[in-house]
């Protein structure tokens, strides 16, 4: 903390500056009296980064997002993108030439990670299991939504006596390094590591697990375990003075591949079962660190008195004072204490520092001086390159030197940042380039994003201009292999019958790989993956809706009187919002339908009656958020007419829906004369943008699009491909052969995509893989089952090389590569099929054991 400089502005759209507290490779922060009087950090952009266009739209993107996931160990922000002088004002409001870009929340007495490291050496076991915990839970609900965090570090992270926070929530917030080019592009360079980062690939939500797993060890040990790029690609971590029972968990963040390390919410879980917030009532923090931090905010609460600054050093002193005050009376002067640890933290004069809960930064003060420092230490702040001590910058060398390069051992290189429209993140759903997830059933997924990370010599150079990415968490504890003849059936890790009567419907869901929630009319209930076990009831949870996976703790479920959010590890209601507080006022709300889903954004269809006016909706509700997003008027009538959609196709600025057959008006159905008719709404708004008319497909038909706007519908016998904007047909898939003797339109079922393909089965029990552009068949194979009136599903195992073929009376696999017929499974002494006999259905998920459903039979099959 340091006295305002002459240059420093006085007045931050609604902030009083007292004092400049940190600086960073993007802003500087200042502590300041908010308009009730209260004491607030406000983070200002540097301005010549906010100047540039990739700048102010990464930095809007950011602040959204910690807006967003605001609660818990997440602090509310303001900000200047809010409205004129942080209040409310047009949603994605950019400044202008001239006006500052800032955030602001309230302060919060804290240190820094590596602050606290250098303070009081390595954090005991406890309060690095409530460290970790706390960042799992957060990194839980980022991944939710699908992006990855790309802010943990040594300087993002704070201690505060309540428990941890984290102040960056993309590239910017951590950045070790931002630098404006004349041409009008950015650079930004992260000051970590990742082995799929250092091979080239692009990073995903378990490149954030890796780097948690950096963070603990080093708060366990006060050191990195790995010392250089090489050994962060290649090499094993030392782990010795990581205690005994977090060493597991630790070891599997920083496996070498993505798909071996563990969810957030299973680090989460293994760290802190009850929550950190539970454990850290009693408090959590060593007693040193408890004085350092009641003095920093003694320090800070004297910041109105004339005497404020006598008792500290001037700018660049490098006393014994330490910032802020942070040291109690009998403490070692920051300096020698940063000595102290320097051989096992790396942290000397001119450390990264950072206090506060704001979005962007990552702060550049040393401990003890007034001044900036400088230099970035290698240790903590790369978490990627061997131990070595920054040299001390003078206040002024600092203060003129707004991007700082860490001191590593080679050069970075820059990737230049384009200036054109940057996405604020990836669609939820997006599968990572490269390794693209299967596409939902009946879905269109999002435009896959590529988070842009190049890495070279042991920190990551992060190009902004493209959007963060999506991966589905890896497997928790997955079931061995087990090997079997080629063409024989998988032998089931276990099968599991639901004891519940034929009569209750019952609907099952896959949380996580990890949990089989299903939902009826009595209960619900949770089934252990590994294993095929019960693992909780609930009756308070019961529905005959299925049961949505929100994030890595949470499962949403819609009971008649209220929405729900349980644990899926053990059943517990964690929240609770009843249906009579989501209409407005004099309402009242009549939830008729479930659209669809995609990402954390749930679409539903309702009436809402005011009076004796009945009026039907469209409406968006966000899981995370727990709150209403949209509503649109849409035609509607009573019962049994209430619409119901049915989500076909979600683009980036649109969703497509088309209304259930069954809840059409008579006076619907004429106009429609047994067409398909499609709505476009507007994603952000609801706003209806059009109608498509599609006149040879059925209002019933399986419809299914693609993320390139091309819609795949059976017509009588043949495929056919329509573009989502014109409902212009593309190509047409020709029918089945028949056999001597067969007859009747041999129809093709609903399609299911994983681009550039497309897979669908026919009556003929023929599955066939289509090029979606041209319509050209690749192979078509056949199940070898009788040909009945019934036209088998098709589906995907998890990983997506194995294609599925389904029906009530076997369940046939094939190499998505090739068509090569794998296996077939039936129950031993099951029915053979028939119109009343029960499917086998393949549910998403499960990691490598595909979980099929049999009515209320469940198995666990080692497919991938």
């Amino acid at each position: 903390m340091e006295p305002l400089q002459q240059d420093d502005p006085r007045q931050i759209g609604p902030f009083t500056t007292l004092a400049r507290h940190r600086d960073s490779a993007v802003c500087v922060r200042y502590l300041a009296h908010g308009p009730d009087g209260a004491i607030a950090v406000v983070s200002v952009a540097r301005p010549e980064l906010a100047a540039l266009t990739a700048f102010r739209r990464r930095f809007r993107s950011e602040t959204q997002r910690t807006q967003r996931l605001a609660g818990g160990w997440v602090a509310p922000i303001e900000s200047s993108t809010d409205g004129t002088d942080g209040t409310e004002g047009t949603e994605g409001a950019e400044a202008t030439d001239g006006e500052p870009l800032w955030t602001a929340s309230s302060y919060v007495p804290a240190l820094t990670l590596r602050e606290a490291i250098a303070l009081a050496g390595p954090l005991p076991e406890r309060a690095v299991r409530i460290l970790g915990a706390a960042l799992a839970e957060i990194l839980s609900r980022v991944h939710a939504t699908g992006t990855v965090l790309h802010g943990l570090a040594p300087d993002t992270v704070l201690l505060a006596a309540d428990g941890p926070r984290l102040t960056a929530f993309g590239a910017l917030g951590a950045a070790a390094v931002a630098e404006a080019h004349p041409d009008g592009q950015l650079t930004v360079k992260l000051g970590y590591l990742t082995p799929e980062q250092a091979t080239g690939a692009k990073p995903g939500p378990p490149s954030d697990i890796f780097v948690l797993g950096l963070l603990l060890a080093y708060a366990s040990t006060g050191t990195t375990p790995l010392a250089d790029a090489d050994g962060i690609a290649h090499g094993e971590p030392e782990l010795d003075g990581v205690p005994g029972e977090l060493r597991p968990l630790v070891a599997h963040c920083l496996s070498k591949s993505p798909e071996d390390r563990p969810s957030a919410g299973t680090v989460a879980a293994d760290l802190a079962l009850e929550g950190a917030a539970a454990l850290t009532r009693e408090g959590w923090l060593p007693p040193s660190l408890v004085a350092a931090v009641e003095a920093q905010a003694a320090r800070v609460r004297s910041l109105g008195q004339e005497d404020a600054w006598s008792a500290g050093p001037g700018p660049g002193s490098g006393s014994g004072q330490s910032e802020a005050g942070l040291q109690p009376a009998d403490a070692k002067p920051a300096d020698a204490v940063a000595a102290q640890h320097a051989s096992a933290v790396g942290a000397g004069p001119g450390s990264v520092r950072d206090t506060d809960t704001l979005l962007v930064g990552g702060g550049r003060n040393a401990p003890g001086a007034g001044g900036l420092g400088a230099g970035v230490d290698r240790v903590t702040a790369a978490l990627a390159v061997p131990a070595a001590r920054s040299a001390p910058t003078s206040t002024a060398a600092a203060v003129a030197r707004p991007a700082v390069a860490p001191a590593t051992a080679a050069p970075l290189p820059t990737a230049a940042l384009p200036t054109a429209p940057l996405p604020a993140a990836l669609p939820p759903g997006a599968p990572l380039p490269g390794a693209p997830a299967p596409d939902r059933r009946a879905l269109l997924t999002g435009i896959v994003g590529a988070a842009a990370g190049l890495v070279v010599g042991g920190a990551a150079v992060y190009a902004v201009a493209a959007g963060d990415s999506d991966k589905k968490p890896a497997q928790a504890a997955p079931a061995p292999h087990r090997t079997r003849m080629a063409g024989l059936p998988p032998e089931p890790v276990w099968r599991y019958e639901h004891p519940a009567t034929a009569a209750e419907p019952l609907s099952a869901t896959v949380w996580q790989d990890r949990v089989l929630v299903l939902t009826g009319k009595e209960q619900s209930t949770g089934v252990d993956l590994r294993t095929g076990r019960p693992l909780w009831q609930r009756k308070e949870a019961a529905s005959v809706s299925r049961a949505v996976p929100v994030d890595d703790a949470l499962c949403f479920v819609d009971i008649p009187d209220a929405f729900l959010w349980i644990a899926a590890q053990d059943g517990q209601v964690k929240h609770r919002v009843a249906k009579a507080a989501l209409a407005g006022p004099g309402e009242v709300l009549t939830l008729t339908g479930r659209t669809g889903l995609d990402g954390t954004t749930l679409w539903m269809t309702g009436q809402v009656k005011k009076g004796a006016a009945l009026e039907s909706y469209l409406l968006a509700y966000d899981l995370v958020a727990r709150k209403w997003l949209w509503r649109t008027r849409i035609p509607g009538a009573p019962a049994p007419y209430a619409p119901q959609y049915q989500l076909i196709g979600v683009r980036p600025a649109e969703i497509v829906v088309r209304q259930y057959a069954s809840t059409l008006t008579p006076a619907q159905q004429k106009a429609a004369k047994g067409a398909s008719v499609l709505l476009a709404f507007d994603r952000k708004t609801g706003k209806q943008l059009k109608s498509l008319r599609l006149a040879d497909v059925h209002p019933a038909a399986a419809l299914v699009g693609d993320a390139s706007g091309r819609l795949f519908a059976p017509v009588a016998d043949r495929l056919n491909a329509y573009t989502i904007s014109t409902g212009a047909l593309l190509w047409r898939l020709a029918p089945a052969d028949t056999a001597p003797g067969e007859s009747g339109v041999f129809g093709f079922g609903g399609a299911i995509l994983r681009s550039p393909m497309l897979y669908v089965a026919n009556r003929h029990q023929q599955v066939s893989a289509v090029d979606t552009a041209n319509g050209r068949r690749l192979w078509q194979r056949s199940t070898d089952a009788p040909v009945s009136n019934e036209i088998p599903g098709s589906g995907f195992s998890t990983s997506g090389r194995t294609v599925l073929a389904y029906d009530s009376g076997q369940l046939t696999a094939f190499a998505a590569r090739d068509g090569k017929r794998l296996w077939k499974f039936q129950e031993t002494g099951a029915q053979d099929g028939g119109t009343d006999t029960p499917r086998y259905e393949p549910l998403a998920g499960g990691g490598r054991n595909l979980v099929v459903r049999r009515d209320r039979t469940f198995y666990a099959l080692p497919v991938d």
